[in-house]
């Protein structure tokens, strides 16, 4: 069954609601992270698209495994287990400020939505290589939407 496509207003607004519904005191139905850690978590996968500079390129040996072993389960319908491990640039350790990252996530979410399929589709993910568009849309809303539903929205 094909996910909610990312990239139609009417999904991006019921996303932004959905986080619009997030206060600084949500707390999550399962893992660790408080709520503007997660958020700040879900940026991440929108910064390796607009701001690929402020991170390090997978080498080669980690491209392969990413490619190999990591693309399918990141880019197809199936949602994802709670609790599951992450990359070491989605663990956010440090505190965030809330509002700064709900701005930031719903920013991205524009953005994305006013770029549009045509944007996306082929382009290089980082780390990923080439995506087509139904990739794109899987990755972002079924990784927004895990988290979104662990905090319980």
């Amino acid at each position: 069954m094909a996910l909610p496509d990312i990239f139609n207003n009417d999904v991006t607004d019921r996303l932004t609601q959905r986080i619009n519904n997030l206060t600084a005191q949500s707390k999550p139905q399962w893992g660790k992270m408080s709520v503007a850690q997660m958020l700040a978590h879900c940026c991440v996968t929108y910064r390796y698209v607009y701001e690929p500079e402020q991170f390090k390129k997978p080498n080669f040996l980690l491209s392969w495994i990413l490619k190999t072993f990591v693309k399918k389960a990141v880019v197809n319908e199936v949602g994802y287990k709670h609790n599951t491990r992450t990359g070491s640039d989605f663990i956010i350790n440090d505190e965030k400020d809330f509002e700064q990252e709900k701005s930031r996530l719903i920013d991205y979410l524009v953005r994305v939505q006013k770029d549009g399929k045509q944007y996306f589709d082929g382009k290089k993910s980082f780390s990923f290589g080439k995506l087509n568009v139904v990739e794109w849309n899987n990755m972002f809303y079924k990784h927004l939407n895990h988290h979104l539903t662990q905090f319980g929205v």
